[in-house]
């Protein structure tokens, strides 16, 4: 071992973060962090109330009366729309999974409108030649609808 060697010589040289110099205003490049709570870390003796809070889990979410409404109402709708039916999975194909996105809807005040449940295709399980081309969409959004029909219109 040479001599001239000594652990007090030794610096941690951390690397620095990239310089982002793209023009687009982010929040983080604005200072403004806006911390996430998550339902299931909320003690129940805590004085959060947890109707105000987005669950993160279905679990956490079916413990709380309004978000369990919620997700009754989206299960109801999709039935109610015929937007899927129960069948045996087909050899080559492959299944693709779901789950639960939950989102307070507010007014313009800031105080709550409703409670919002959605069950949504968890896509990146999809294979490609398999289901690759299939898209999950049980929404379709009034401004896209409103630009089909008029290209539609414009066309003939």
């Amino acid at each position: 071992m040479d001599s001239d060697f000594s652990l007090g010589l030794l610096q941690v040289v951390l690397p620095n973060a990239p310089l982002n110099l793209h023009h687009m205003q982010t929040r983080s490049k604005n200072g403004i962090i806006k911390n996430k709570v998550f339902l299931s870390q909320v003690a129940e003796s805590s004085a959060v109330d947890s109707t105000l809070v987005e669950p993160a889990t279905y679990k956490s979410a079916m413990k709380v009366p309004v978000w369990f409404k919620a997700i009754q109402e989206e299960i109801d709708a999709l039935n109610n729309q015929h937007t899927w039916s129960l069948v045996h999975l087909p050899l080559p194909k492959n299944l693709v999974g779901c789950k639960w996105v939950f989102k307070l809807k507010k007014n313009s005040d800031g105080t709550v409108a409703r409670h919002k449940a959605r069950l949504v295709a968890k896509w990146f399980s999809q294979e490609p030649g398999l289901d690759y081309g299939e898209t999950f969409s049980p929404v379709v959004k009034p401004t896209t609808m409103r630009l089909v029909l008029t290209l539609a219109a414009h066309f003939n």
